[in-house]
């Protein structure tokens, strides 16, 4: 089951979502639970108890706390959930990449951009829920594939960096067929997952944590086109 939650202290425009969401459901056959918010600080109380949230809609513009400053405490804690903002303004959307949004999504909203979000937004749980299975200091350690920042080769080991780091007895190739799209080879040493890229130069990748990994010649358009059909 995916669990969604609404955000929005409309109540015309949270239950326009509400039901645009439930009739995409039925077209699907998907089973979801929707759950509503009139505040951010309704949803943070009901997230104390329960964080298993897939997907949140959550528009910008409210009361005490906005949509924003919601999404920054909910990232802080989780870094899976889906973040959809809702807005009346264009001028707010830059503030979405801190929090890595999915999308945004304009009012009033169009049936077709929600659709089309709400496709992205259960493939990409579909995707966090894959992981390595790697065995290391004699035990087996799965670690999913949307926690790692980037490979690297040392000498005949290959490091993985997530949480935290593990190193196992394996070629770069070999890890590349567990993989997935998200997934680019930057250097004959190096791959890194791009949901973690914050800018892209004609030597180097740069993540959002600062760690600069080198970039191939050759391989700056290819790397580039790889990030924007990543998102």
């Amino acid at each position: 089951m995916y669990r969604f939650a609404i955000c929005d202290d409309d109540a015309a425009d949270l239950l326009y979502v509400k039901n645009q969401i439930i009739e995409w459901v039925k077209r699907q056959s998907l089973e979801v639970s929707i759950r509503e918010f009139s505040s951010a600080e309704s949803f943070l109380f009901a997230y104390a108890a329960e964080k298993e949230f897939d997907v949140l809609f959550l528009d910008i513009e409210m009361g005490k706390m906005s949509g924003v400053e919601l999404a920054k405490k909910i990232r802080d804690q989780n870094k899976s959930i889906q973040i959809v903002f809702i807005t009346g303004y264009m001028e707010y959307i830059s503030e979405g990449y801190d929090v890595e949004a999915l999308h945004y999504l304009l009012k009033p909203v169009k049936r077709e951009k929600l659709e089309e979000v709400l496709c992205r937004a259960v493939e990409r749980i579909g995707m966090q829920e894959r992981a390595l299975l790697l065995q290391s200091a004699g035990e087996t350690v799965r670690v999913p594939l949307y926690e790692i920042r980037f490979m690297e080769v040392q000498k005949n080991y290959v490091t993985i960096h997530g949480m935290e780091d593990y190193s196992i007895k394996r070629t770069l190739r070999e890890m590349q067929k567990e993989l997935d799209g998200r997934f680019f080879q930057t250097h004959r040493s190096y791959i890194v997952n791009l949901g973690f890229v914050k800018k892209i130069t004609k030597n180097d990748v740069v993540l959002k944590d600062g760690t600069v990994i080198p970039l191939a010649r050759g391989l700056y358009d290819k790397i580039n086109q790889a990030f924007i059909n990543c998102f």
